[in-house]
């Protein structure tokens, strides 16, 4: 983040320039060439505000720096940009987020025209098209800006690129004309990348610890898996073994080590969903293999026992009512599902909270990974709603730290990765993109 030396300076050397600029080109109306997108993209790479001097008349210099402090001070990864109003707009959004080639949420304003791209591990196509509409009929652009960025930084994951720390303008400046007071700024940026790099410490550090947490627990079900491949009575060269029998058993094995595997490299929580998935698919292979052994119909794949996923895949589903909660109906063991019936509590997957021990879904919020890969993006948001870590996950605060929401899907690059041109483009005008902007027919 820039400190409070270095925007004084900013705003003292940049509004003249600006300025000056912009009486040069209103002096010479229609001269005016399209934006080069690769001097955009190096200006937000340095700050988070760029205003074409061409388009000074949209956004003032002391307003675009009082909007790069406000994303600044949040330490999100937003982009704005304020463009002319003859700025070609194909694929502009697409092309300014490869050029740029940093993980965020870009907002672009040419003329009276605004539309947002993110990438999907920042923000979801829904959440900026909801954006989007929400400041579309704002006519002016200060507004319009704020109002976007307001509710954008409720809502984006990840923080701030690493490259804002040593600031150099994101209003359409030359940073070569800040020469003069190059080390004032120098000593400035070297502070505000110290408080950059503290903040991504503190946030890795309690990655870290959330990850620790969590692997207690997920060690408990690997060993819980592996004990049960040892109790089983089965050997591939016995009498009656075939062919599917020994590929059911081999793919338990294969998941037992996937699992142990996926464990030992895991360095955030939600790399944890994988190692879930793991147990599930061998536990179901395990479930295969006894059916095929007894001469039973295969069973359905079924998601694992919602009470406790140690105790193998469901068989059915079965009403049930958490304290305080509302009925929902989840998938059930058969042993859960007797005591259901006979009015009885199940048997639950309780885990060490500061609280004591207590069922998972009330408990911290790391334990969202563990359980997505279990149930699925799909099936958790009814199984856990109403729940304390139904409602954890269903926030961007635990979007940003633990990796995602009920969709699990975040991974790679997070808001402010450089990722270069390594990016899902259907967040920036293709797939399901569109919030009645550049790229969603508005125009």
């Amino acid at each position: 983040m820039r400190t409070p030396l270095f925007r004084g300076l900013m705003r003292l050397l940049i509004v003249p320039v600006t300025a000056t600029l912009a009486v040069l080109m209103a002096g010479a109306p229609g001269a005016h060439a399209a934006t080069d997108l690769s001097q955009v993209a190096e200006a937000l790479r340095d700050g988070p505000v760029y205003v074409d001097p061409a388009a000074s008349d949209q956004l003032s210099s002391a307003d675009a720096e009082a909007l790069a402090d406000k994303i600044e001070d949040a330490d999100k990864p937003v982009f704005i940009a304020v463009l002319p109003a003859d700025q070609p707009t194909e694929n502009l959004l697409l092309n300014l987020r490869t050029e740029t080639g940093v993980t965020g949420l870009y907002g672009i304003r040419v003329g009276e025209r605004f539309d947002a791209g993110a990438d999907p591990s920042v923000l979801s196509v829904q959440a900026v098209n909801n954006l989007v509409r929400s400041v579309q009929n704002a006519g002016d652009p200060k507004a319009q800006l704020n109002d976007f960025v307001d509710s954008a930084l409720r809502n984006v994951r990840g923080t701030a690129p690493a490259s804002w720390s040593g600031g150099g303008g994101g209003e359409g400046v030359d940073v070569g004309g800040l020469i003069g007071a190059g080390a004032v700024l120098a000593a400035g940026g070297a502070g505000a990348y110290a408080l950059v790099r503290r903040n991504r410490r503190r946030h890795e550090e309690e990655q870290r610890a959330a990850l620790e947490r969590l692997r207690v627990v997920v060690d408990e079900d690997i060993t819980a898996f592996g004990e049960e491949l040892d109790r089983l009575d089965f050997h591939p060269a016995e009498a009656g073994a075939d062919d599917a029998m020994r590929a059911d058993y081999e793919h338990a094995l294969d998941a037992y080590d996937q699992a142990k595997r996926l464990m030992d490299s895991a360095r955030r929580p939600e790399e944890v969903k994988a190692v879930t998935e793991a147990l599930a698919d061998g536990r179901f292979s395990l479930t295969q293999l006894a059916a095929r052994r007894e001469h039973r119909p295969l069973p359905e794949r079924r998601p694992p026992c919602f009470f406790d996923p140690r105790h193998g895949p469901s068989v059915t589903d079965a009403n049930w009512t958490p304290p305080g909660g509302t009925p929902r109906d989840v998938p059930v063991c058969a042993a859960d599902r007797t005591r259901l019936a006979d009015g009885r509590d199940p048997v639950v997957r309780e885990v060490d909270t500061e609280y004591g021990r207590r069922p998972y879904w009330e408990a911290g919020p790391a334990y969202g990974p563990w359980a997505g890969g279990y149930f699925g993006g799909g099936l958790l948001p009814g199984l856990l709603i109403g729940t304390m870590l139904g409602s954890m996950m269903a926030t961007p605060a635990y979007a940003a730290d633990y990796g995602a929401g009920y969709g699990y899907g975040a991974g790679g690059y997070e808001g402010g990765d450089v990722s270069g041109a390594d990016f899902d483009a259907g967040g920036f005008g293709g797939g399901d993109f569109g919030g009645g902007g550049f790229d969603g027919g508005g125009f």
